[in-house]
């Protein structure tokens, strides 16, 4: 009559060694569920960074350019024409545009006790009372500069300025020592993610820079909002718009492609932490055949027995091969929620969305799946392939 095993046998047969050595079998696993958690984890983290970072790039917006002046042949700085902010605004496709330029060799201090030859590292920027409007940007105190104060000695503080100079506060009496002038604090601002230049100056109006400072027009910066469909058009036009005279010293670009190019980044850090963690699975399936030979050696007298009494080969191949599945997919379940556990952990500290793709989970599982045949062959045709003669002889 030929033997039989049957399934509902074949799940319990299996986990005896699980069973009786319970440290052991953990330890064999190890391997496997750091190898899963590193891939479930790496994903999830890099998942959720990127979602934000697609978040903030949308509230940003991708429509914001500057223009900037750069170098000519030659080497030397470029100018932007005083009529450089009129040229950019009527090209087709801008809907705002602001000028600003910077005031070299100005020192901003909170007191003028200071000595001049310190340097306070806060930039000095006149600009047009518009730039709030068109960076969509957020004043954190006070208000921004309009068409008359931008005449008179006020300014408004970016928020890295305001930290530096220790003003947390507008009032009548917020005042700061800029150019060797005392300036009334009008305002402080919001963080500016795609503009951190006007984070770190003081910003007061044109009018005022050419009455205190001689500033002779020529912005540096030109900060310009377009039509989001046609943003790539707009910039192609820029230059030319801004100083037809010279174009090719003119610099166009789009704050947004800074955050954008941190999804690359991402996506070839992910790849090398991938790696570590294939090759933690590649150990952890080590441990599991090597697991398995011992226990083979160790049951050889089990094995012989069974065999003795009618079990096949392929019963005997069935039990080492589930036991070394067991094995594996114990320890894929295990890595799978540890590295869900370290993405929502991650997730929580950054002030992120957790994700955690569908496919780093079924990735991993098929991952496990396979090492654990990978290593329960070798094992299971080594025990199918004993004697039972010499196998009871030698117990």
């Amino acid at each position: 009559m030929r033997s039989r095993l049957r399934a509902a046998d074949l799940l319990p047969l299996a986990s005896i060694g699980m069973r009786s050595r319970p440290l052991r079998a953990a330890l064999s696993t190890l391997g496997i569920a750091i190898g899963v958690a590193a891939i479930v984890g790496v994903l999830g983290i890099t998942r959720s960074s990127q979602a934000d970072l697609i978040v903030r790039i949308d509230d940003l917006g991708t429509d914001l350019l500057t223009v900037a002046n750069g170098s000519r042949i030659g080497g030397d700085e470029a100018q932007l024409p005083p009529s450089s902010a009129t040229g950019v605004a009527r090209t087709d496709g801008v809907r705002k545009v602001t000028a600003t330029a910077g005031v070299p060799q100005l020192r901003v201090f909170r007191t003028d006790l200071v000595p001049a030859y310190r340097g306070g590292g806060v930039e000095v920027r006149a600009t047009e009372p518009t730039l709030l409007d068109t960076l969509d940007g957020h004043l954190a105190a006070g208000v921004f500069l309009n068409d008359a104060t931008a005449r008179y000695p006020v300014a408004v503080l970016g928020h890295d300025a305001a930290t530096a100079l220790g003003v947390a506060q507008v009032g009548a009496g917020t005042r700061i020592w800029l150019g060797g002038h005392w300036f009334t604090v009008a305002g402080i601002l919001r963080p500016f993610e795609l503009a951190p230049e006007i984070d770190r100056a003081a910003l007061i109006g044109l009018p005022a820079a050419a009455a205190y400072f001689g500033f002779d027009g020529h912005p540096t910066r030109l900060y310009v909002r377009a039509e989001t469909t046609r943003t790539a058009a707009v910039a192609g036009r820029l230059a030319r718009a801004a100083n037809p005279a010279e174009p090719n010293a003119v610099t166009v670009s789009r704050p947004s492609d800074a955050l954008a190019s941190r999804l690359l980044v991402a996506d070839s850090v992910t790849s090398l932490l991938l790696g570590l963690g294939a090759v933690a699975l590649l150990v952890g399936g080590v441990g599991v055949a090597n697991v398995m030979v011992v226990s083979v050696l160790e049951r050889r007298t089990e094995i012989g027995l069974r065999r003795a009494l009618g079990a096949a080969r392929r019963h005997v191949t069935a039990q080492f091969m589930t036991e070394s599945l067991l094995l594996s997919v114990l320890g894929g379940l295990t890595g799978v929620l540890l590295g869900a556990a370290v993405t929502h952990a991650v997730a929580a500290y950054r002030g992120w969305q957790p994700l955690v793709p569908l496919a780093a989970v079924a990735g991993g599982f098929a991952a496990t799946l396979l090492v654990g045949v990978v290593a329960g062959v070798y094992p299971a045709v080594r025990a199918a392939r004993l004697d039972p003669t010499d196998a009871l002889r030698t117990a």
